[in-house]
């Protein structure tokens, strides 16, 4: 598990960096003609011109063009006269420069107001990009203006702070995916899972800007054939693709019932053995082994994890092999007994969140397949649970993800049967792995990939929760 470099901070202007938000309000009131109140909110504050401008115009009858307008100019008299860094903004943009950090102005004033404000910041080179209401087609509570900033600046939203002061932009730069750091200015905004609510700037630090930034948990499914006793060398070559992966957790099948803990002690991981075929090891303490420990060949066995301040539930599961669906002609016949084997270990994980469920399943899914419902991982899906793969690859012809089989070539049927499925988590990325070109069945005594499964190795975001100060 590892925390991302922090590629950029993206800041909102109005209200989080100057205060602003009381001359905006000031501007509408003047225009409205009346004192605004709690219920005017939503409709004014981290709202585009032309939105207010089209509220306004649905309660007076004016045109919606000549309000816009007149908020336009009213709102500019202000800025000119009475905008005011808030507390803390300009030191922490002068740490961020020290450090090297980019930075973006994000905001949903037009440019010509945004030219304004940034003179009472020191001038547009402050930024490295600017994104206003005039550059996308559409603005906050969209993702675009965020998605925008990330595109031009040429890094990862996950690897970027925002920093909003109002809901309507938090929502927009949590839709990009950017953890977000929240300085209410005149309306509350709740905590929540990857979003930081402070009540200002002052005292905020680059490093604390890091801290927000989630954790990565990399979780891999490997069915180790045999325990890898087809290949020489099997354990050391197990080892090597562990470390060279970076996984954090591994679900394994066909542990041949001493691998999971023979592993874990070479690495000096912490692990989970149930039965003669399933394991889990771990770089992060057990907290607790999950079902029954004495499962047959066939099942699902879990470990809980403690990761950071968080628990996750990581399971693994292998189902019956025979009667592989694409070999019959009548490829559904035998999937009742993979489903049933299923079903014992959805009761059994029941309705914790986190949770990730991986393994060899011995069937395909219904997300590949689209005229074949296939119940098994169907079951899964109605329980709650993501494809991890497929939501990173959501093109299933474009980007198969086979992993049955690296050393069974065709007329073998070749498919996607290993999967990482999750609940409550974000996917950041997920792939197959096999090292080198290995050789065909029964020819592998000398391969570099010590399975006749391919891996899957799914990276997710694992948030710190809610924070306050």
């Amino acid at each position: 598990m590892s925390r991302p470099a922090l590629h950029a901070v993206l800041f909102d202007m109005d209200g989080t960096l100057v205060d602003t938000e009381r001359l905006w309000w000031e501007a509408v009131e003047r225009v409205a003609g009346r004192p605004l109140t709690e219920a005017d909110r939503p409709d004014v504050l981290g709202r585009p011109v032309e939105h207010t401008a089209a509220w306004l115009a649905a309660a007076t009858g004016s045109p919606v063009g000549d309000l816009a307008d007149t908020l336009h100019r009213e709102f500019a008299d202000r800025v000119r006269t009475g905008v005011v860094p808030r507390p803390g903004a300009l030191d922490l943009l002068d740490a961020l420069a020290r450090e090297g950090v980019p930075t973006a102005l994000v905001t949903a004033s037009p440019r010509a107001v945004a030219e304004v404000v940034l003179q009472a910041l020191g001038g547009a080179s402050r930024f490295a990009v600017s994104v206003t209401a005039d550059d996308t087609e559409h603005t906050k509570p969209a993702p675009d203006p965020y998605l925008t900033a990330c595109r031009a600046l040429g890094v990862d939203p996950a690897n970027c702070v925002a920093v909003e002061d109002t809901e309507t932009g938090v929502r927009s730069a949590e839709a990009a995916g950017c953890a977000v750091l929240a300085v209410p200015s005149l309306a509350p905004i709740e905590p929540a899972p990857g979003r930081t609510v402070l009540e200002g700037l002052e005292g905020v630090t680059v490093p604390r800007l890091r801290a927000l930034l989630p954790y990565r948990l990399r979780v891999m499914t490997w069915n180790l054939w045999y325990g890898g006793t087809k290949v020489h060398d099997h354990r050391a070559k197990q080892l090597k693709v562990i470390a060279e992966t970076g996984a954090d957790v591994v679900g394994l099948q066909e542990t041949y019932g001493t691998a999971a803990e023979e592993l874990a002690e070479a690495l000096g991981w912490h692990h989970h053995s149930a039965g003669p075929n399933l394991g889990v090891i771990s770089r992060f303490p057990v907290t607790a082994v999950l079902g029954d420990p004495d499962v047959g060949f066939y099942g699902a066995a879990g470990a809980r994890i403690a990761v950071a301040d968080e628990e996750v539930d990581i399971w693994t599961a292998h189902l019956d092999s025979e009667h592989y669906g694409p070999y019959a002609s009548e490829p559904l016949a035998h999937e009742e007994v993979r489903l049933g084997q299923l079903r014992e270990a959805l009761r059994r994980i029941g309705d914790s969140t986190p949770a990730v469920l991986v393994g060899d399943f011995n069937c395909p899914s219904h997300l590949d397949w689209p005229d074949v419902e296939w119940p098994v991982t169907k079951a899964a899906e109605e329980a709650g649970f993501r494809d991890s793969y497929r939501e990173a690859h959501p093109d299933a012809v474009r980007e198969p993800g086979h992993t049955w089989s690296p050393v069974h070539a065709e007329p073998e049927p070749q498919d996607r049967i290993d999967f990482v499925l999750h609940r409550g988590l974000r996917v950041l990325d997920s792939r197959t792995y096999v090292t080198g070109t290995p050789r065909t069945w029964p020819d592998v005594e000398d391969n570099d990939w010590p399975s006749d499964h391919a891996a899957v190795i799914t990276t997710f975001s694992l948030g710190s929760g809610p924070g306050t100060a």
